[in-house]
């Protein structure tokens, strides 16, 4: 009777009220109205927050706050409260905010970001806020104008600019506090976390003064202590602090040294005092007072920050809330690297002709995102690996209603679940863990019917129960709406559950966006042929190993295949047969039989053309590879060579511009000896100037693994008859029997050996032409015209190099004895290599060493002449070496 009672509504007359006081009618009924929509957006918020904890939406937030950076950020994580959007475009704007964090080419960097808020909130209320709390401030807002700078940093490049707007955006608005920032940084050093002199004018003048007082109280001190020490009053000097006063130690033996000294504490066996002299007092005191009032400035100067971050609260309250949003976006990219994952498409409209898409939900290979974690944490055992299945969901625009019929533990649920995941995650701007484009529309409520509702508390039982929260479900549900409803009309008679299950769905087709249930009822899958919103699909099971495969199969009916996992599990056989009796009465046409094996015959072709479909689809992405490789390099063939020849034409006028410059350097420097030098010494002057040109040409000259004949040698196709060398044979001489044909290939003969060769390994013979000469300067060749003795002639040959003079082809010889002299030239005659001319440095001295040289050369087997000093070179004889 109690209970009844508690339903009974008390209805008031309106007589009951004063006629002054009566409620117009319109007046009443916009207040029920208003009651009535608050208690059901209570309601609805209520089944929301039951729905996810059902979905374990819980379970993905904390997997996402493993990737945050922040302190808000992990505590928003974990507690499951990452935000949804409230519309298709914020969700939309969140999706994209993921998709610019994911395109970063290095994470953000959000050291320094503090969670403040209870620190703004104590300065408001007007709490003096502490050193530490005051650099916590600083330090968060810093790094919150830091991550706008790498924000633009990564979007300066042109192709960049808009890829990063998403994320910009979120700051975009946001007052950064430059100043706050720079007076708490003016006024306190957060290093030493300690307040600055120059905070205030009368504090640094306090400080200074105080410091003045200590030098001189220290000082007084100090002299006394060591007075007694010397007195043999204490062991050693002692300056110390009791009461906030510094004093000296003093046996108490020797107090009288310190006459109208104060007694400020004794030690622990009471043998020493500690005194405060009678000429520290005043210094002491004047301590204190200094101390006082620098304490006093420095509180001043915090309540002064204090009330400048309470003044700013509503800019440092939206900037935390700009970069928890920053945070939360970089977490969900992170995430959506660490599962693999894909942006989903939402979409609003399910209607195919607005869309121009056949599916409303299209998700292929998705996996359940908590079933998830554990694989890619490598939890499973190998038998597992493969654990969670992917299953595709594919729902067209004009089904309203899905039923998912199938054995038990066969993954109806877990598929039910993983549908009302995905749309949460797309909703809350995550990416999916699926494949291609999953598509999906966006709900405004995801509401959720699973597992058992009984409710002692309420004398509810399981069918009670799952009554009541599908009645509050639709209730609240709207048409944009996902429903998920689990073993629907279960818990009760079978044809009462049928009939009320039946019922149910046909009224929410008409009311929500899309509702998915599963059930053990035959019937329910029959409503499909009714009504063309209902769609039924299966779990698929495997009859040849008795277990699921938990894959769905759209717009198939699943058998429970009770009887199949009871013989499995090793149940009666009597009474399975009993069993099967009944079931062959119930449905005494075979129907259940024939449809199982039209079911597996359906299950093994799609198996096959999935198998064929995975091998063509692979077989056609490697086609592709090489097809797109081949193609980027056919487009970058010509820039590569364009490039390539201006980067040749660069090097060989820098080559070219070098060598000018040295020899028109050489020249110069002949032009000035020239000027300043004696006729008998031109042609020496000459010859140098020659041998340092050709110096310069010869260091110039190419220098590789490859010769201007063998490049002139590609485009060369040896004739008939033709000598030729051949590499394969040693480089040796061969004749050539038969041209080159198209495969390259030509017949040569080496002696009675007849062999085919590549071409490119055919070297003509060298011709006869002569070596090109280095052209002189203008005023070297008009000098080597006139003197005769130095006239080249093109066609004789040169057998040395140039005579020029360095470390490695000079012996000097001063100084040392004649056999000494004449052992030391005989050993570099003999280690100068032919061709090379040796520079020997005798001096002029006596003339004994230079006789000694002259006669070993004029015998020496290895010197084909030699030239004796000159008056361009006293004291050094040059020995060209055969």
């Amino acid at each position: 009777m109690e209970i009844c009672n508690c339903f009974i509504s008390f209805k008031p007359s309106l007589n009951f009220f004063p006629s002054s006081q009566v409620i117009p009618r319109n007046s009443i009924s916009s207040s029920s109205s208003t009651t009535k929509i608050r208690v059901t957006k209570k309601v609805s918020e209520e089944l929301q927050k039951e729905s996810e904890k059902i979905l374990e939406w819980i379970s993905v937030c904390s997997q996402v706050s493993t990737f945050t950076s922040t302190r808000m950020g992990k505590s928003i994580a974990r507690k499951g409260d990452i935000p949804f959007g409230k519309s298709l475009e914020e969700s939309q704007k969140l999706l994209n905010q993921t998709t610019a964090a994911v395109l970063l080419p290095q994470p953000l960097d959000f050291s320094g970001i503090e969670d403040i808020t209870e620190i703004v909130k104590s300065s408001v209320e007007g709490e003096r806020r502490t050193i530490s709390e005051l650099c916590s401030v600083k330090r968060t807002l810093r790094s919150a104008r830091e991550l706008l700078g790498q924000l633009e940093k990564a979007s300066c490049d042109e192709d960049s600019s808009s890829r990063y707007s998403p994320l910009l955006n979120i700051l975009e608005n946001c007052n950064f506090l430059n100043e706050l920032e720079q007076k708490i940084e003016y006024c306190i050093d957060c290093n030493l976390s300690v307040i600055l002199d120059r905070a205030g004018e009368d504090l640094g003048n306090i400080r200074s003064e105080r410091k003045r007082n200590m030098d001189n109280l220290e000082s007084l001190l100090k002299d006394v202590s060591n007075m007694i020490y010397r007195a043999g009053a204490i062991d050693s000097p002692l300056v110390t602090k009791r009461r906030s006063r510094m004093c000296v130690g003093i046996r108490a033996a020797y107090k009288s040294m310190l006459p109208e000294g104060l007694v400020l504490n004794t030690s622990s066996t009471g043998t020493t005092y500690f005194v405060e002299p009678r000429d520290a007092v005043e210094l002491n005191n004047m301590e204190v007072r200094l101390s006082n009032s620098e304490r006093y400035e420095e509180l001043t100067i915090l309540s002064f920050l204090t009330l400048e971050i309470a003044e700013s609260e509503s800019e440092i309250m939206y900037l935390l809330d700009r970069i928890l949003e920053l945070d939360l976006a970089s977490a969900r990219a992170a995430y959506a690297r660490w599962i693999n994952g894909v942006c989903p498409i939402l979409g609003l409209s399910r209607e195919s002709d607005k869309t121009g898409d056949l599916f409303s939900v299209d998700i292929e290979g998705i996996r359940h995102p908590v079933f998830l974690e554990s694989a890619l944490r490598g939890s499973y055992s190998e038998g597992e690996s493969n654990f969670p299945v992917p299953i595709d969901i594919k729902i067209e625009c004009t089904r309203k209603v899905v039923v998912i019929s199938g054995p038990n533990t066969g993954g109806k649920t877990a598929s039910m679940k993983t549908l009302g995941l995905a749309s949460l995650m797309s909703k809350a701007g995550m990416y999916l863990p699926a494949k291609n484009e999953p598509k999906l529309p966006w709900f405004d409520l995801v509401l959720a019917d699973i597992g058992d509702q009984q409710s002692l508390e309420q004398s509810l039982s399981t069918f009670s129960g799952h009554i009541s929260r599908i009645s509050n479900i639709l209730e609240v549900a709207s048409k944009e709406s996902l429903v998920l409803i689990d073993e629907i009309g279960c818990g009760t008679d079978p044809s009462e559950g049928v009939a009320l299950s039946a019922s149910i769905l046909m009224y929410i087709k008409d009311r929500v966006n899309l509702a998915v249930v599963t059930t053990h009822y035959a019937d329910l899958c029959n409503l499909k042929e009714k009504d063309a919103r209902f769609e039924n699909a299966a779990m698929e099971f495997c009859l040849e190993t008795l277990r699921p495969t938990y894959r769905v199969i759209w717009g198939s009916i699943g058998n429970s295949n009770a009887l199949s996992i009871a013989k499995s599990i090793g149940f009666n056989q009597k009474v399975l047969e009993r069993a099967h009796k009944w079931v062959d009465k119930l449905m005494p046409d075979k129907q259940k039989k024939r449809k199982g094996l039209l079911y597996q015959s359906l299950a093994e072709e799609r198996n096959m053309l999935e198998a064929e479909a995975t091998k063509a689809s692979s077989l056609h992405s490697e086609v592709m590879k090489i097809y797109q490789e081949i193609e980027e390099e056919a487009r970058d063939l010509v820039r590569r060579e364009a490039t390539l020849k201006a980067n040749e034409m660069k090097k060989v006028q820098h080559e070219l511009k070098v060598a000018m410059s040295q020899i028109e350097a050489v020249v110069k420097d002949f032009d000035n000896q020239l000027s300043a030098g004696e006729p008998d010494e031109f042609n020496l002057m000459i010859r140098k100037s020659e041998a340092a040109i050709a110096s310069i040409a010869e260091a110039h000259r190419p220098t590789g693994d490859y010769s201007i004949s063998e490049i002139e040698d590609t485009a060369y196709v040896p004739q008939i008859g033709e000598q030729v060398h051949v590499q394969g044979l040693g480089n040796k001489l061969a004749t050539i029997i038969e041209a080159p044909g198209q495969d390259g290939m030509a017949l040569v003969q080496y002696g009675k050996i007849r062999v085919r060769v590549k071409k490119s390994n055919i070297r003509s013979l060298p011709s006869n032409k002569s070596d090109t000469t280095v052209a002189l300067p203008k005023r070297l060749g008009q000098l080597h015209r006139k003197s005769a003795p130095l006239e080249i002639n093109q066609n004789d040959e040169v057998p040395y190099g140039p005579a020029i003079q360095t470390s490695k082809n000079t012996v000097d010889l001063r100084g040392m004895r004649v056999e000494e002299a004449i052992r030391e030239l005989d050993m570099a005659l003999s280690a100068t290599r032919s061709k090379e001319v040796l520079f020997v440095i005798h001096g002029m001295g006596t003339g004994v060493v230079k006789e000694r040289v002259l006669e070993l050369m004029s015998k020496h087997p290895r010197v084909a002449k030699f030239e004796q000093e000159s008056p361009m070179n006293y004291g050094c004889t040059v020995a060209y070496i055969k």
